[in-house]
């Protein structure tokens, strides 16, 4: 096997186990709580693990190139949603794969205008728009009542809460979960820089 096949074949499974991982784990909020503010009202548990895709597919990106990264994002797709239905539901799956596609799309292309610039700017901003357009897709269509011809609504999740904790303001607790996996996707990118650096420095990039 050659080194670019075992790097991509490598992808493709990291990328697969993470995404199947984080839509189990994005059902179950977090129970415990800081004061008066209940963690389960903001957060997710999935939020602590979908933010190693995009350090995934940047590290491929980086050393496999645009077009090998685009491909592990596919096939790491296509594996994950059909494990995704079975482990899951069918609209977190819609959900987690609409998102999916267009997020990491994004992150290559962002991913690739900076790949030239300091080391950290390319994973660090192209993860920021990823971020923040998964993070829109995935809790509008996986919650939100608009969309809930997709499959069985979350009644939990759309019961009226304190917004991001805050009292005095509301909104559907979905709402919530959106700001708060958001602001920790930011907080594990940042904290995922340091890997990324040291895995980017123990590899050499066979594609440019």
């Amino acid at each position: 096997m050659t080194t670019a096949l075992r790097g991509f074949t490598v992808a493709v499974a990291a990328m697969a186990t993470v995404v199947v991982a984080s839509n189990i784990l994005v059902q179950y909020p977090v129970e415990a709580s800081i004061g008066r503010l209940e963690l389960a009202d903001i957060l997710t548990f999935g939020a602590f693990t979908y933010p190693v895709s995009f350090l995934v597919v940047d590290l491929t990106n980086r050393n496999l190139g645009p077009a090998a990264a685009r491909r592990v994002v596919l096939v790491g797709f296509a594996i994950a949603v059909v494990l995704s239905i079975l482990l899951a539901t069918p609209r977190i799956a819609v959900a987690s794969g609409s998102a999916f596609l267009a997020a990491q799309f994004l992150d290559i292309a962002v991913f690739d205008r900076l790949r030239r610039q300091a080391w950290w700017k390319a994973p660090a901003i192209s993860s920021l728009f990823g971020s923040a357009l998964d993070t829109l897709i995935f809790f509008s269509l996986a919650f939100a009542p608009a969309f809930a011809v997709l499959g069985g609504g979350d009644a939990f999740a759309t019961e009226w809460a304190p917004l991001f904790g805050v009292l005095g303001a509301e909104a559907p607790r979905w709402v919530s979960w959106a700001l708060g996996d958001f602001a920790v996707k930011m907080m594990m990118m940042g904290l995922a820089l340091l890997p990324y650096r040291v895995v980017a420095d123990a590899t050499r990039p066979v594609a440019a």
